[in-house]
C-alpha cells in the first residue's frame, strides 16, 4: 500500500553543526561537521556524497539521534531529534525511521527468521504476516531456508549484512537511513537490494543513504549531496 506523506519534507536538517570533544587531548573541541542544511521528501531517495571522513556517517547518526547536535534543528516527520527525550527518540525509531547499518547487532542465540520478523512485530503486524515477510525477505536475498532457525552470528559476513537488510526492511517505516546497503555484495543480491530501495522509494518512504557503488547511486538516487560543503574550515 503506497503511504505518501504530502509535500513536506520528512527528514530535514537545518544549520546543524557538530562537535566532538577529544578529552585525550586536553577537551580540545573539533568541529568536524558546520551549517548542514538538507531535506528529503517522501518518495526521494537522496545520496550523501563525499571522500571518506567527510561527515557522511556522522550525518546519518545525528538524524537517527545517536549523537547529538551542537546546534541547528534536525526534524524527523514532527519530531525535532535535536531536543527530544529519549522515550521520544524510542517511539520515533519505533514508528517512523529505521536506520540499515553496515554492522548487525542481535540477541545471540535468536534464531534468523525471528530476528527479521521483529521489527514487524514491533509494528504491530500479525504473527502470521511477520513471518511471512520475514520468510520473503530472506529468499528474495538468497538466504537458504536451512539457516533460519540458527543465529545470524554463526554467519558468513555477506550473509550477515543480507540479514541486516532483510531486518530492515521487513515492516515500513517512513523514512529509512541506510549505509552502504550494496558493500560486498554479489551481483544478484545487490540487485535485490536496489530493488528493495525502489520499492520503498514507491510507497512514499523517504531514504537518505550512503553509496560508495556509484552505479547503484545512478540507479537509485534521485540526487545527491556533497558532505564536504559541511566540512568546518
Amino acid at each position: 500500500i503506497a503511504r505518501f506523506f504530502g509535500s513536506a519534507a520528512m527528514i530535514r536538517m537545518t544549520d546543524v553543526s557538530k562537535t566532538f570533544t577529544m578529552h585525550n587531548q586536553g577537551g580540545a573541541e573539533l568541529e568536524v561537521i558546520s551549517k548542514a542544511s538538507l531535506h528529503v521528501d517522501p518518495g526521494e531517495c537522496v545520496a550523501l556524497a563525499g571522500v571518506s571522513g567527510s561527515g557522511k556517517s556522522t550525518l546519518l547518526r545525528m538524524i537517527y539521534g545517536n549523537y547529538v547536535s551542537a546546534s541547528g534543528s534536525i526534524t524527523v516527520g514532527d519530531v525535532d531529534v535535536v531536543r527530544a527525550d529519549p522515550r521520544t527518540l524510542i517511539r520515533l525509531r519505533q514508528d517512523t525511521i529505521g536506520y540499515v547499518s553496515q554492522f548487525l547487532r542481535v540477541v545471540p542465540r535468536v534464531p534468523t527468521i525471528d530476528v527479521v520478523a521483529e521489527p514487524a512485530l514491533q509494528a504491530g503486524m500479525g504473527t502470521d504476516q511477520a513471518y511471512d515477510r520475514a520468510a520473503e525477505l530472506l529468499t528474495r536475498l538468497r538466504i537458504p531456508e536451512r539457516l533460519w532457525s540458527l543465529s545470524p552470528l554463526t554467519f558468513s559476513g555477506g550473509e550477515q549484512q543480507r540479514v541486516n537488510i532483510a531486518r530492515g526492511f521487513a515492516r515500513y517505516y517512513p523514512a529509512l537511513l541506510v549505509d552502504e546497503p550494496t558493500a560486498s555484495l554479489d551481483g544478484e543480491n545487490r540487485g535485490t537490494v536496489l530493488d528493495l530501495i525502489t520499492e520503498a522509494k514507491n510507497n512514499g518512504v523517504a531514504i537518505l543513504g550512503i553509496f560508495h557503488d556509484a552505479p547503484a547511486r545512478e540507479q537509485v538516487c534521485d540526487r545527491e549531496i556533497d558532505v564536504s560543503e559541511f566540512k568546518a574550515a
